[in-house]
C-alpha cells in the first residue's frame, strides 16, 4: 500500500486515516482502534500477514499522536544479524568491535520523543529479546560497549506476521517481552477477509500508476475485477498493488482488461502457496501423520513445533524448486521478505 493514500471514512468516524483505504467492517476496526490507542502512550502489538499495511498502521499511530512532532524510526528487525541488529538498536562506541571505528547512535536513541516500529519482532534473538525487555520497562540501555546508561522516552510499536503465542511455546519468543509488548494489539485483516475494499483499493492505484506512468487508465473491466475479487491474495495488498501497476504499464488504452493481469488471475494457473499445483498436500499429511505416530513420546509442544517446521521446510523447498531458486520470486510466492526468506534457507539448511 502506497503512504500517500487516504482512507475514506463517514465522518461520524472522526477524520480520515493517512494512508489507508477501506470502509468494510475489518478496517473500519482498524480505524477505531487506531485512534483510541494513538492518543496514549502504551505499547501496540501489530499482527497480521506479510503486505496487510503494519508499517502504514504504525505511521498512522504516530501522526494521530502527541508524538507527531518527533521522529518516526522503523527498523527491520529480520533484515540484520544479531550483533548488526544490537548496534543498530542501541549504537556502539568506538572500539566495541571490528569495524566500530567511530561512535554510533543507535535507533532508539534516534527516536528519543517520538516513535520506534520494530517490524518482524519475532526474528529477534533471546539475548536481544532480554536488552528490549529492559528499555520496554526501564527506558533505558547502554551502547554495545559501553556502560554509560542512556535514558529515552520512546514510544514502541511492534509488528510479526508470526502467532507469537507459537513462538513462545516453540521456546522462540520471550512471554514476558510478549506480555509488555501487547497492551493493545490490532489485528490487520488479510486481503481476502475484506474483498469488499478491492474496488476502492484498485481505483486509487489506477490513479496512482496511470500518473506515475503517464498513462491514462480510467477503469478496470468487470471481468477483470471479477478476477481481482475471486483471488486469495496471498501478498495481500503489497501483490494487489504490483499487479495493478503492471496492468497500467501494459494497457493500451483507457480500460485495464483481464488480459493484463497475471495468469494466475486469469485461471490458468494453480493457486499459489500451499496449494500450489506440485505441492502434492495428502503425501504430506500423510508423511506428517506417520512422524507423529512414530515419535508417540514426544511431548505436545516438541511435537507440535517439529511437525510446523518440516511443513514450513517442505513448502520453501518446494517453492523454491519451482521458481528455479530465484529467491526474489520464492520470497513474492510465500509472501514473506527476502531477507526472512534467507534466514529460513539458513536453518533449515535449503541454501544450496
Amino acid at each position: 500500500m502506497t503512504r500517500t493514500a487516504l482512507g475514506s471514512l463517514p465522518k461520524n468516524d472522526g477524520p480520515p486515516i493517512p494512508a489507508l483505504i477501506g470502509s468494510g467492517p475489518a478496517m473500519q476496526e482498524v480505524y477505531r482502534l487506531t485512534r483510541q490507542v494513538a492518543q496514549s502512550n502504551a505499547s501496540v502489538l501489530l499482527l497480521g500477514e506479510t503486505g496487510t499495511g503494519k508499517e502504514l498502521v504504525a505511521k498512522a499511530i504516530h501522526q494521530l499522536s502527541r508524538r507527531a512532532s518527533g521522529p518516526f524510526v522503523r527498523v527491520n528487525c529480520g533484515a540484520l544479524h544479531e550483533n548488526l541488529l544490537e548496534s543498530e538498536l542501541f549504537g556502539h562506541v568506538r572500539g566495541a568491535f571490528t569495524g566500530a571505528v567511530d561512535n554510533r547512535t543507535g535507533r532508539f536513541q534516534a527516536a528519543h520523543t517520538g516513535t520506534i516500529f520494530l517490524d518482524e519482532i519475532n526474528s529477534t534473538t533471546p539475548k536481544l529479546q532480554v536488552k528490549l525487555l529492559r528499555v520496554l520497562q526501564e527506558h533505558e540501555f547502554e551502547r554495545v560497549g559501553d556502560s554509560h546508561t542512556i535514558r529515552v522516552d520512546t514510544r514502541v510499536i511492534a509488528a510479526s506476521n508470526r502467532d507469537l503465542i507459537e513462538e513462545i511455546e516453540a521456546g522462540r519468543f520471550r512471554e514476558d517481552l510478549y506480555y509488555r509488548l501487547n497492551v493493545v494489539t490490532i489485528r490487520l485483516p488479510a486481503l481476502r477477509e475484506r474483498r469488499e475494499d478491492i474496488p476502492a483499493l484498485t481505483d486509487h492505484f489506477l490513479k496512482l500508476y496511470s500518473q506515475c506512468n503517464n498513462r491514462h487508465v480510467l477503469r478496470v473491466e468487470p471481468k477483470a475485477m471479477e478476477a481481482l475479487q475471486a483471488y486469495d491474495w496471498p501478498g495481500n495488498v503489497r501483490e494487489l498493488q504490483n499487479y495493478i501497476e503492471r496492468g497500467v504499464v501494459l494497457a493500451q488504452g483507457e480500460e485495464l482488461t483481464l488480459d493484463l493481469l497475471p495468469e494466475t488471475l486469469q485461471g490458468k494457473k494453480g493457486p499459489r502457496i500451499g496449494r500450489h499445483r506440485h505441492v502434492d498436500l495428502d503425501t504430506l499429511i500423510a508423511e506428517l501423520v506417520e512422524f507423529g505416530l512414530q515419535d508417540a513420546g514426544a511431548t505436545q509442544k516438541g511435537l507440535h513445533k517439529d511437525i510446523v517446521e518440516r511443513v514450513e521446510r517442505k513448502l520453501i523447498a518446494q517453492v523454491m524448486a519451482d521458481c528455479e531458486n530465484v529467491q526474489i520470486k520464492a520470497a513474492a510466492r510465500l509472501g514473506i521478505n527476502r531477507n526472512t526468506l534467507r534466514k529460513k534457507l539458513h536453518d533449515y539448511n535449503l541454501e544450496q
